[in-house]
């Protein structure tokens, strides 16, 4: 384990100030299968014999016919359940269909050898800050409760936790004057909110978005975070990125703003976002008040912050002087509102908009950020595009091999199966500052889920995933249960694995 992986395990760990319980990964079990629930022991140890990695899990059976599920984190031990469940139950949980847990086989089959595994990379993230938008603007808890345990039996670890945060920005800008006519002129309604987020655009279109939806995302965001800690889930946090109501200049006359470029061709009223200049002193004192407004509702349960200010937006000057200037001042922002701060941005910008970040732009930029460990960078589209390969590993910056796969909530049987086994394994071949597999899709409606859990198992396998045994395994659960899968059913799935549309291709 590298150095600062191990200084950024730890940070998040003990900056949570909790004890880890596995009431959490049990609850879920209640829930999902309650018939079967209490056939589980569930156990946290220091380490696993005969594995070595970071989340380590180990699966036997008991002399009382109990499934005793033993790992080194909550992660682990929720990835060791949905193992078994998997590969020896014939069941599991899906986004599209919903849970099919409770149809598991009672009793629970015995197992004759214990199963075992370990992470290769401490990280699995999930998410993309447009899937809040597509997929996630009006789920209600009973949506986010089946996304959570999804990603918990799924080893996700590191999720985006976007939903509610216009409460605590709307706050911010009180606090430095603005009146709240001038913040709603600024947002964004729920199905655009993303794209404000991300400084795309301003304003609303068919009204402005009420207080009532603001207050009604944030009490939910409560229970998620809350849930996603309970679940050994670290959440990554939003923070304030330097986009503003262009009414500052009312109450901040001598701040440095400057205007966005336009985004997609929309009308000048909806997009050419005002920015706030990190360099300016009152970002940083709008970054510590929302971190700290933050904490106070969420508690200390994590550093990791989401922060892009050119997500599809080129920067104010291409001088690498300036763009060293506003990574740096960006980063000490965080850091002066917390001093354990970790700074997440997609690097999505570098293919999106590679006809302005030049090589000495790249480099500049993450020249800003002293401190290597003090950031995570997101190769958005890693299975197609990746850009660590022209970015010197974003100049040694810990970054994550993500499959982006689905564009704005299409649906459709396609996927790369061979480019997200062989490509992410080696990358960590490759890469030493590589530090996770995430799934960053813009849209989560896809119904091929196989594309998505084979590159979360994949972070469980250190050698290339054989798709077609895996192909195979995956069918037997996904219409399994109880049941017998047919003949034809395998055929068709292998004859689209070779030939059709979900390709053991690679590029």
């Amino acid at each position: 384990m590298m150095w600062w992986t191990k200084a950024l395990c730890l940070v998040v760990l003990a900056g949570t100030g909790l004890t880890e319980s596995t009431q959490g990964i049990y609850n879920l079990l209640q829930r999902q299968m309650p018939l079967h629930a209490n056939s589980f022991e569930l156990s946290l140890v220091k380490s696993v014999g005969g594995v070595t990695g970071y989340d380590q899990y180990e699966i036997s059976s008991t002399h009382n016919g109990k499934i005793l599920v033993e790992g080194t984190t909550l992660s682990a031990l929720s990835s060791g359940v949905c193992r078994y469940l998997t590969d020896v139950a014939n069941v599991d949980i899906y986004w599209y269909v919903g849970s099919r847990l409770n149809v598991a086989p009672f009793p629970l089959p015995h197992l004759k050898e214990p199963l075992k595994g370990a992470s290769i990379v401490p990280w699995r993230y999930h998410f993309n800050t447009v899937t809040f938008s597509y997929t996630g603007a009006y789920w209600s808890w009973e949506d986010w409760e089946l996304q959570l345990e999804w990603m918990a039996l799924h080893g996700i670890n590191l999720p985006l936790a976007w939903v509610g945060a216009e409460k605590i920005i709307v706050e911010v800008f009180q606090e430095i004057g603005l009146t709240n006519a001038e913040i709603a002129t600024f947002l964004s309604g729920p199905s655009f909110q993303s794209w404000n987020r991300f400084g795309n655009i301003q304003g609303s279109w068919n009204g402005d978005l009420p207080q009532s939806w603001i207050d009604s995302q944030f009490a939910p965001n409560k229970q998620i975070v809350a849930r996603m800690v309970e679940l050994g889930m670290t959440p990554v946090l939003p923070s304030f990125t330097g986009f503003v109501p262009s009414a500052i200049s009312r109450v901040l006359p001598n701040a440095s703003v400057v205007i966005g470029s336009q985004w997609e061709g929309f009308p000048a009223e909806y997009t050419d976002d005002s920015f706030l200049e990190s360099t300016d002193p009152n970002f940083t004192v709008m970054q510590k008040s929302f971190l700290a407004k933050q904490r106070a509702a969420y508690g200390d349960v994590s550093h990791i912050y989401t922060l892009d200010q050119y997500n599809e937006n080129n920067p104010f000057s291409g001088d690498t002087d300036y763009l060293r200037n506003i990574s740096s001042s960006t980063w000490q922002s965080l850091k002066a509102a917390d001093p354990e701060a970790t700074w997440m941005m997609q690097g999505w910008l570098f293919f999106a908009n590679s006809g302005f970040w030049t090589d000495s732009r790249i480099e500049a930029w993450f020249s800003g950020v002293e401190v290597d460990s003090d950031m995570i960078v997101l190769d958005l589209f890693s299975e197609s595009q990746p850009q660590w390969q022209n970015t010197n590993s974003y100049y040694g910056k810990p970054w994550i091999w993500c499959q982006l796969h689905g564009y704005g909530g299409n649906m459709g049987l396609y996927g790369q199966v061979m480019n997200i086994t062989i490509n992410p394994i080696e990358a960590v071949a490759s890469s030493s500052s590589l530090i996770g597999f995430g799934l960053t899709m813009e849209g989560q409606e896809q119904e091929n889920q196989i594309v998505y859990d084979l590159l979360l198992d994949q972070a469980w396998s250190a050698t290339p995933i054989n798709t077609e045994e895996y192909f195979e395994s995956w069918v037997t659960t996904w219409y399994s249960g109880s049941r017998t899968v047919p003949k034809g059913l395998y055929s068709a799935w292998e004859a689209m694995h070779t030939t059709g549309t979900i390709k053991a291709v690679t590029r």
